[in-house]
């Protein structure tokens, strides 16, 4: 690569043609490795969540798309590497373009999409503390932290439902402190 690394990798969102966004994201994993650009190309990521799903009178948890036909990818851009995403099998064009050049996430959009992981240092939160729910099943609910596992990334917080008590484990990036 001729041209100039310009700083930090950010993250960008690519929209996909219909239905392509798990193709999408492969053939550009593919176009990664064999066109050695591991280090302009960091991750890519068609975020999911767990759903609950009732058929014949059973739950079932599947995963769906968060996003449908969007790839979030964090890269550094480059004319070059942009223009090699563009050229995917599987991808449209990078959402939010200006004069040609794709714009950047804002560091609060990454974590409203939860594309990272968040630091339990990061998370200034303790035992006894009130949180709120920012996403998932229990979203807008709140409740106190009962327990933290950092090796696991996750938050134990129980939360008044329907007049009971419950426990449920939370992601990091799941929570927010309240006050």
């Amino acid at each position: 690569m001729a041209e100039e690394i310009n700083g930090q990798p950010k993250w960008y969102i690519i929209c996909t043609t219909y239905g392509y966004d798990y193709i999408a994201r492969d053939n550009i994993l593919r176009m990664v490795e064999t066109s050695g650009l591991q280090d302009f190309i960091f991750d890519v990521v068609v975020p999911e969540e767990e759903e609950v799903v009732e058929r014949n009178g059973k739950k079932k948890f599947v995963m769906r798309r968060k996003y449908p036909n969007y790839v979030f990818i964090k890269m550094i851009y480059t004319k070059q590497v942009w223009y090699m995403v563009k050229q995917t099998r599987g991808v449209r064009d990078f959402f939010n373009s200006s004069d040609g050049k794709p714009l950047p996430m804002s560091a609060e959009d990454v974590k409203r999409a939860q594309l990272e992981k968040v630091k339990v240092e990061d998370l200034h939160i303790n035992v006894g503390d009130t949180v709120q729910v920012t996403s998932g099943a229990l979203q807008g609910f709140t409740g106190e932290v009962r327990e933290i596992k950092p090796d696991v990334q996750k938050v134990k917080v129980v939360i008044s439902m329907f007049g009971r008590e419950t426990s449920v484990d939370l992601e990091f990036e799941q929570i927010e402190k309240i006050g």
